[in-house]
C-alpha cells in the first residue's frame, strides 16, 4: 500500500491548515470541543500552531524534544497567520532538509517525511474537529484519508505505541480481526490481527470478525471517533469495533 507522495502531503497540510483558520474564525474560542471535550477551541488553536512547529525543529535539527503540552501554547494576536506559517515553515524544512533524511522520531530516526505526514494527518482530524464545533461543512480527499488510515494503522503496530499510548497495550488478542474497506472507486482496504505480541494489519479484502464498509472520509473519522460508528456499516461482532474504538485513538 503505497504512500502519499511528499508534493501531496505538502499541498494537504497547507490546505487543511487554511481550512482550519476559516472554520474557527468566528467559533467561540472558549467552548469546550464536542469531539475533544477535555481541550476548548483556543487549545486546540495553540495545538496546531505549536505543532507544526515543534515538528519543524525536529526537522531542522535532526533530533526530537519532549512532546509538547498543548496546554502551553498561546496563540498570538495574529493566529491566523501564525497558522498558516507553521505549516508552510515545516513544509519548507522538509524540502530544505530532504523528505528522505533521516530525523529522530518516536523510536527511530526515519525519513523527515514521516513528520510531514503526521501533521498532515493530525491537521487534517483537528480541521473536522474546528469544522464540527463551528458548524461548518469539511470534506477530506478520498486519498488523503485512507493515507490517514493507514497511519494509524501503522503507528498502533510500532512497538513504541504502547509505551505512548499505554491503553494500546488492551489491543493485543488472541487472531481476532477486524476488516475495514472503503467504497471509494479504487479504495483500499485493511486486514487487522490482534495478536498476543500487539497490532498486526495488511491490505486486501475477505472475512474477518467485524467489518467496517464506507467512504475512507467516514472510516477514518469513525475509527479517530470524531464520527459515532452508525456513519458506516459495520458487520460482525460489533462488541469487537466497541473495544477497539475505545483503546486505538491518537
Amino acid at each position: 500500500m503505497d504512500h502519499l507522495d511528499t508534493d501531496r502531503l505538502a499541498t494537504a497540510l497547507v490546505e487543511q491548515t487554511d481550512a482550519f483558520v476559516r472554520a474557527v474564525a468566528d467559533a467561540d474560542w472558549d467552548a469546550h470541543l464536542p469531539t475533544c471535550p477535555e481541550w476548548r477551541l483556543r487549545v486546540l488553536v495553540g495545538h496546531i500552531g505549536q505543532e507544526h512547529r515543534w515538528i519543524t525543529s525536529i526537522v531542522w535539527n535532526r533530533q526530537a524534544d519532549g512532546i509538547p503540552d498543548p496546554h502551553d501554547a498561546t496563540p498570538p494576536a495574529d493566529w491566523q497567520q501564525w497558522l498558516r506559517r507553521g505549516a508552510e515553515d515545516l513544509v519548507g524544512a522538509v524540502r530544505a532538509t530532504g523528505p528522505d533524511t533521516p530525523v529522530r522520531t518516536f523510536d527511530e530516526p526515519r525519513p523527515a517525511k514521516f513528520w510531514l505526514r503526521r501533521a498532515t494527518h493530525d491537521t487534517t482530524v483537528h480541521r473536522v474537529d474546528a469544522a464540527l464545533h463551528a458548524g461548518v461543512p469539511y470534506d477530506i480527499a478520498p486519498d488523503l484519508a485512507a493515507d490517514a488510515i493507514t497511519e494509524l494503522l501503522e503507528f498502533l503496530a510500532l512497538p513504541v505505541a504502547e509505551a505512548l499510548r499505554p491503553a494500546v497495550t488492551k489491543l493485543r488478542g488472541d487472531g481476532e480481526t477486524m476488516r475495514i474497506t472503503t467504497t471509494d472507486a479504487d479504495g483500499p482496504a485493511w486486514l487487522v490481527i490482534r495478536t498476543p505480541d500487539g497490532v498486526r494489519w495488511q491490505p486486501g479484502r475477505g472475512p474477518a470478525d467485524v467489518e467496517l464498509t464506507g467512504s475512507a472520509q467516514d472510516l477514518l473519522l469513525v475509527l479517530t471517533r470524531r464520527l459515532e460508528p452508525t456513519r458506516v456499516a459495520v458487520h460482525g461482532e460489533s462488541a469487537l469495533l466497541a473495544h477497539w474504538l475505545e483503546h486505538a485513538s491518537l
